[in-house]
């Protein structure tokens, strides 16, 4: 068995370092593979493919990496605390806290009017306005969840929370302009080309606090597996470790909110897609699994979105829906089950 697993993880390594490469050759410039290497080890006499590759597409590989395993790990941990196969990352209210800071900053921002509109509408203030839309709903939830004893009213609670933003957010696009409007759904159809190098290793520096949170869960999350009277009787301290669950969601999912923008799909299928591949309820298995597999899945729908040869970009969030839904319909109706 552990055997099996090794082929897998390493054959799921290679993929991913395959699909890698293809994600950074591919584009509306195509770019011959040996000109990526040349131009990632910084050889290469074409000055273009080099500033291609090294300042915008490498980064961008980089960004659906985080943000597939990211959203996939979130998942991951949602699903296991609520026990809940329809949990995503962003039932917590998340995403539509995130939303809200964005919409304030966005469909808000006529109401300061003239240069300090401006102003407000930049990349790094949307950024902050999401981190700090999604904290506060975070705070929100977790103030409220040490008060109750049932983690599906949390649940309920995210949902709540989720409901009133969006209300809040509509108000606002009621009254905003059309070009306000078009910028904010610009924003919601997501997009991983517009990080730079040191906006990057910010992010990867939450996502990996994030990651730590989650690999000091592991053995929480396989003793809520077996139901929380359960886990109590083990001596698991329940509140403790759904803090923990908790904000380390909060941070992957918040953190790849911020700078990606609201990401559909991912966080909810690939657990099931992973679950169905190696057959086993492990975390110590399933979270490096879920790893690979969002990172790949990630790439090869950003790879599609790019439209090779074209000058036109699609919205990854409908890439990740179109491609992602019909898999995991197909692998439900084929197993019969699902496994969890």
């Amino acid at each position: 068995m552990k055997t099996r697993y090794t082929y897998t993880f390493l054959t799921l390594s290679v993929v991913l370092v395959l699909c890698f490469f293809a994600n950074v050759s591919l584009g509306s410039v195509g770019i011959p593979i040996e000109e990526v290497f040349q131009s990632i080890l910084g050889t290469s006499t074409n000055e273009s493919w080099q500033y291609i590759i090294r300042d915008y597409r490498l980064p961008k590989a980089f960004t659906a990496i985080l943000v597939g395993s990211g959203l996939g790990i979130s998942g991951l941990l949602m699903q296991t605390l609520f026990r809940n196969p329809l949990a995503g990352p962003f039932v917590l209210g998340i995403s539509s806290g995130a939303s809200l800071g964005v919409a304030l900053v966005i469909l808000g921002a006529s109401i300061f009017g003239g240069a300090f509109s401006a102003l407000l509408v930049s990349k790094w203030s949307i950024v902050i306005a999401a981190s700090l839309g999604s904290f506060l709903v975070l705070l929100a939830v977790l103030l409220v969840s040490s008060k109750v004893r049932d983690t599906m009213a949390i649940l309920i609670i995210g949902l709540m929370f989720g409901s009133i933003t969006a209300a809040v957010v509509s108000v606002l696009s009621y009254f905003s302009s059309a070009e306000q409007l078009q910028q904010y759904i610009f924003w919601g159809f997501g997009s991983l080309g517009n990080l730079s190098w040191n906006e990057l290793f910010i992010f990867f520096g939450i996502y990996l606090l994030g990651l730590i949170l989650t690999s000091l869960s592991i053995k929480a999350l396989n003793t809520l597996l077996l139901g929380e009277n359960y886990a109590k009787s083990l001596g698991l301290n329940i509140k403790q470790s759904r803090l923990i669950i908790i904000i380390a969601t909060s941070l992957l999912a918040g953190t790849i909110t911020a700078f990606a923008g609201p990401i559909a799909f991912i966080g909810l299928a690939i657990p099931h897609m992973t679950r169905q591949l190696f057959h086993t309820s492990n975390h110590k298995i399933l979270l490096p699994a879920v790893f690979l597999f969002g990172a790949i899945i990630m790439l090869i729908c950003d790879s599609i979105a790019q439209l090779p040869t074209s000058d036109y970009t699609l919205p990854i969030n409908a890439i990740t829906s179109l491609i992602g839904a019909p898999v995991v319909v197909w692998l439900l109706v084929r197993k019969r089950k699902m496994i969890f």
